[in-house]
């Protein structure tokens, strides 16, 4: 009866058990939906454990280890357990106090949220993994809005309603995927295949279809069922490499489907949302097949807690918990001729699928109870009052569930998404031409002046021509309802002065490309906010000013973050040149930070000269090498990550 608490305290509870080892994230998805139908008296005691460690360490857990928030992923993903559990009729706890608990979870200032919360989604230049957080914020949001719902608490579940459909805020109809913002402009290059640091061990195939609370609103902002379809059937059959940064956690894949890691799992059961339930019976076999062997590496991905097991149990017995917080299942093809659950209140549920074999694998027809039953999903309450769903199988596809469509959508509180930019930088020379598009129909408004645009704000209707330092602000109307505003600057630099790279930067760590060094722009405190350029080889660049003129300091930026690998240069070196023929050294600066100091640092060379003329500026940054021995990545090449040579 004795447990540490989240205070660090030792408590003792003879009455109740404590759990430990919360990994939610993993297990939101189908771990703890799968107890909700088996162990319904520990979902209770798990959940009151969540509120126990919300009393004693100030909030719900978002990853807890053995008494610690780790905070080690994204989200607030004790909040669908909970609503998943009370959706289906389990509330041995206090409810009130769970409710509390999670929108006091979902008031804080931490990982995002102040940015999510202010704008309607979080930016690359924000926050690192921009585009996952505010898509598992949205999701949790929505558990929040139905459970205050369902308890009058009406002012809450409207404010929540609205904060669910952010991810409308990151859509790019363009492109058709959910992408990250810099600037309210859409970052770049754009890769879907490219693992980076605007996804949670994921890229952009892998997010696009997580808005399980929403479906149906993410389908018609996607343009319809048939795009939404095609969509699924080029992320199955895409090629499954991937780019950018290693992720061993991208595993089990088909096409970009990683069936290996949390993100994709609910994908397969999606072609029952746009009317096409044999193609998701087709994919379901097909995982089940293929990821799953009853060998010691019989898993396609990490355990992670009981998540990956999870899934091939539920999918085993027909259906998936696609949308945690509703009370019903989605259909997709049994694995077995027979099987039967023995419920907690005495009663059996029996499931069983006729002329099953390798080949017949779709579903023909279906009977609950004795009645036909053709619809592709299964409520709790048919479960929990025991009977027995029949399946007949066969090899013909297209003959069952057709006209069925999950129930997925957010009919209140309807937002408008923001509009937002396409330009090709946020600093120019002379001029730049700036557009302003939107991901739906409707009317964009602007003011240049740094009013809030209004109904009687001009009009967008041609891209705008601009020649100095200005402000826009911008707001989309879809007839009498408005999205946020959205604002963003524009300056103009120093147009005499270009860069030659002689290095090669990672894609995903371009920034703003080749003149990120001379665009006036700095990179924050992390090197995930989208500012920084990253390379794994030294950085060899020329700036060239336009004509010479006289230097009185030279400067590079470098950022230091041993834990993800990015070392302090070894040593810069600045040479100046008249003819960009001959050119002399001024400086050698040798790096004297110490390689062993854990957290995010970042450091000017800097060097004062006394009014040396120059046109030429060659700056050449020594990287470190090899991680020492003691670190972790003992032996593995290291990173140099810089932005904004200084000039003055």
């Amino acid at each position: 009866g004795r447990y540490r608490g989240m205070d660090l305290e030792i408590h003792k509870d003879t009455v109740d058990n404590h759990y430990t080892i919360f990994s939610l994230w993993d297990t939101f998805r189908a771990t703890h939906p799968l107890f909700t139908i088996i162990d319904q008296k520990r979902t209770n005691s798990f959940i009151r454990t969540l509120l126990r460690q919300y009393q004693q360490g100030g909030k719900l857990p978002i990853w807890e280890l053995a008494a610690n928030y780790t905070n080690c992923m994204i989200g607030y993903h004790s909040i669908p357990v909970i609503v998943d559990a009370y959706a289906k009729g389990i509330r041995d706890y206090d409810i009130d106090m769970a409710l509390e608990a999670m929108v006091y979870s979902a008031s804080l200032d931490t990982e995002g949220l102040e940015y999510y919360k202010e704008k309607g989604f979080i930016a690359a230049s924000d926050e690192p993994e921009s585009v996952s957080k505010t898509l598992e914020y949205a999701y949790d949001d929505w558990c929040i809005a139905i459970m205050a719902d369902s308890l009058n608490q009406s002012q809450t579940a409207d404010q929540f309603y609205k904060r669910a459909q952010y991810y409308k805020n990151l859509y790019d109809p363009e492109t058709g995927f959910l992408r990250a913002k810099v600037n309210n402009r859409w970052f770049g290059p754009f890769l879907a295949e490219e693992v980076n640091f605007n996804y949670t061990e994921a890229n952009a195939w892998q997010y696009s279809l997580f808005v399980p609370q929403d479906i149906e609103g993410h389908i018609a902002l996607m343009g319809g069922k048939e795009n939404y379809s095609k969509h699924l059937d080029q992320m199955f059959s895409a090629n499954s490499s991937t780019s950018g940064r290693e992720q061993v956690d991208i595993t089990g894949l088909i096409g970009q489907y990683a069936h290996g890691n949390e993100p994709s799992h609910h994908m397969a059961y999606l072609y029952n949302y746009v009317n096409e339930p044999w193609k998701t019976q087709e994919r379901v076999r097909q995982i089940m097949e293929e990821q799953y062997q009853n060998a010691p590496d019989g898993l396609s991905g990490n355990e992670d807690c009981g998540q990956m097991s999870s899934w091939f149990v539920l999918s085993a017995m027909g259906f998936y918990s696609v949308t945690p917080g509703l009370d019903y299942y989605t259909i997709g093809t049994p694995l077995f001729d027979n099987l039967s659950l023995m419920l907690e209140n005495g009663n059996t549920f029996q499931i069983t699928a006729n002329n099953l074999s390798p080949i017949n694998k779709y579903i023909q027809s279906a009977t609950l109870n004795g009645k036909a039953f053709d619809q592709t999903f299964l409520m709790h309450q048919d479960i929990m009052n025991g009977g027995e769903l029949v399946f007949e199988m066969g090899y013909k596809e297209k003959q069952w569930g057709l006209n069925s469509q999950p129930p997925s959508s957010i009919k209140d509180n309807k937002i408008v998404p923001v509009p937002y930019f396409e330009a090709i930088s946020e600093t120019f020379t002379d001029s730049l031409l700036v557009a302003i598009a939107s991901p739906v129909e409707g009317t964009i408004r602007y003011t240049i002046d740094g009013s809030e645009p209004n109904t009687s704000s001009p009009i967008y209707e041609n891209q705008l021509v601009v020649t100095s330092d200005i402000l826009i602000n911008s707001k989309l109307y879809v007839g009498e309802q408005s999205s946020a505003t959205i604002s963003s600057p524009f300056f103009k630099i120093d147009g005499s002065r270009t860069i030659s790279i002689e290095s090669d930067y990672a894609n995903q760590y371009s920034a703003a490309g080749d003149k990120t060094l001379i665009d006036h722009l700095r990179g924050s405190g992390s090197y995930r906010t989208g500012r920084w350029q990253g390379y794994r080889e030294d950085v060899k660049a020329t700036v060239d000013l336009g004509s010479e003129k006289t230097i009185n300091l030279l400067s590079i930026g470098f950022l230091q973050d041993i834990k993800s690998w990015i070392f302090y240069p070894n040593s810069v070196r600045f040479s100046v040149s008249s003819d960009g023929v001959n050119y002399k050294e001024v400086a050698d600066i040798k790096n004297d930070f110490p390689d062993n100091e854990y957290g995010s640092f970042h450091k000017d060379f800097s060097t004062q000269l006394n009014g040396v003329k120059a046109k030429y500026i060659r700056v050449e940054a020594t990287n470190y090498g090899l991680c020492p021995q003691w670190h972790l990545g003992a032996g593995g090449k290291t990173w140099l990550f810089t932005d904004e040579i200084i000039i003055e």
